[in-house]
């Protein structure tokens, strides 16, 4: 790895990962999320690997593990590009005849497909696959397409061009009004104004000039794992976001905060972390812009209100976390004392996307008051459990039953909690309630961090 010391060298070695990849390679992808390790999807990884050896295929068939896919209650998942062949539940033991029957063969394995539970549809793509049809995949979809431990793989996808427009293309207050015309909120709590936040951390005094821009990846919510599966899955977007939410603030130091119990992600992160900065993308004049930001993991014990953003800062000083009160706001006096910007990681990763395809693009999705989408964690008495990303104002029933493909065993929906100890229970009455910020907390509950735990009573004889 080299120094990229400029824009141009950048995008030269952009195109030049690009002209060294082969487009018409069998591409096998591999959840290697936290979901899928408990699966022993790495045996699986490694079964396949030594099959493609042995059969000399490895000029032919790129093999790579990747972070969740979101479908985490199917995994381990095995999807073969450019087709998309969906394969769920795979064990070691399948690794020979996916090499032979599908890979050289061409022919399906019908025992690994998905079927729906409700329909009886064999899903012979993951295109067919009614958890992902409804799904409209912005932040999460690289999740199944990069290696998270493989800078150039980010590269590949347009990585880090967000950065270079940033710093060469725009100025401080024209990220932060772009950011305002999208109409992104904050994706961790209550949904506030992230370039409002933006703004007031970038004109707060500080004598010394120094400010902080912190991740909030300290993840509580009851069933709640997106930022978890973020990180570990694409950690580079969120470090792409940090680094433009610096440049916009004017701050040179960040941190991210992140559950003790999240050791995947706090690896692939540190990887990530070092080849950004062995490519002079973090530390000292990136990119050869005279701008210098870096960024330092910091690990929280596990107690759960060290979420609550002055808490979190505490910890980070090494005090016990805490919470104080907010007559005086965190932008304003925050980390030592100095103005901080927080946001969470799902918030940090759609920054990239604004910058590079701008506020009136972004602006288009969702609703009047909540743009972009969300992701939520699916989970409870559900057949289809996991990670889905949804356009704001998508109602309850379509989340419930055309994506999580309903309620199992004949059993009918009560109730769905969302927002985490915070939030409240939205009751089989308003099924059709759109999910936005305002509409949730209009119905008693709020978004949260985006938790969505199913209830249900018994069935109607």
């Amino acid at each position: 790895m080299k120094k990229l010391n400029t824009v141009g060298e950048l995008e030269e070695l952009r195109a030049s990962i690009v002209r060294q990849r082969k487009p018409e390679k069998l591409r096998i992808s591999i959840c290697g999320g936290t979901g899928c390790h408990a699966y022993n999807s790495k045996a699986v990884a490694e079964a396949l690997r030594s099959e493609i050896e042995r059969q000399a295929l490895s000029d032919q068939v790129e093999l790579k593990v990747t972070g969740g896919h979101g479908f985490c209650e199917r995994g381990p998942l095995v999807v073969l590009h450019p087709q998309k062949v969906f394969y769920q539940r795979v064990t070691p033991e399948d690794a020979p005849a996916i090499v032979t029957e599908t890979v050289l063969q061409g022919n399906l394995i019908d025992r690994l497909l998905y079927v729906d539970p409700v329909s009886g549809k064999v899903a012979r793509s993951e295109n067919e696959v009614p958890f992902y049809k409804g799904q409209q995949r912005l932040v999460f979809g690289n999740n199944g397409v990069i290696d998270p431990t493989n800078i150039d793989d980010y590269l590949a996808i347009g990585g880090y061009s967000a950065v270079s427009k940033a710093l060469f293309d725009m100025e401080p207050m024209g990220i932060i009004d772009e950011i305002r015309q999208s109409g992104l909120r904050g994706r961790g709590g209550g949904g506030f104004p992230t370039a409002r936040k933006l703004d007031s951390c970038r004109s707060a005094p500080s004598l010394d000039e120094v400010r902080y821009v912190i991740c909030n990846a300290d993840e509580g919510d009851p069933g709640a794992y997106m930022d978890r599966s973020l990180l570990e899955g694409n950690p580079h977007s969120v470090i792409e976001g940090m680094i433009i939410g610096a440049y916009a603030v004017g701050s040179h130091d960040g941190y991210v905060y992140v559950r003790h119990e999240y050791p995947l992600a706090v690896a692939n992160l540190g990887i990530a972390l070092d080849q950004a900065r062995e490519y002079s993308l973090l530390g000292d004049n990136i990119l050869g812009s005279g701008f210098n930001f870096d960024i330092k993991i910091s690990r929280g014990g596990g107690a759960f209100i060290c979420g609550e953003s002055t808490a979190l800062m505490a910890s980070l000083e090494g005090k016990i976390g805490e919470p104080r009160p907010k007559h005086v706001h965190t932008v304003t006096s925050g980390l030592n004392g100095k103005p901080s910007n927080l946001n969470n990681v799902e918030t940090w990763a759609n920054v990239p996307l604004i910058i590079n395809n701008g506020a009136d693009w972004y602006s288009q999705i969702g609703t009047e008051a909540s743009k972009g989408t969300k992701i939520f964690s699916l989970v409870g008495k559900i057949n289809n459990t996991g990670l889905v990303e949804v356009p704001m104002g998508i109602t309850l029933r379509e989340i419930i039953y055309d994506i999580g493909g309903g309620i199992p065993n004949g059993k009918r929906f009560k109730a769905v909690q969302t927002g985490g100890p915070s939030g409240g229970c939205i009751p089989e009455s308003l099924i059709d309630l759109q999910v936005d910020f305002d509409k949730l907390t209009e119905a008693g509950s709020m978004m949260g961090s985006g938790g969505m735990i199913v209830w249900t009573k018994a069935p109607a004889w």
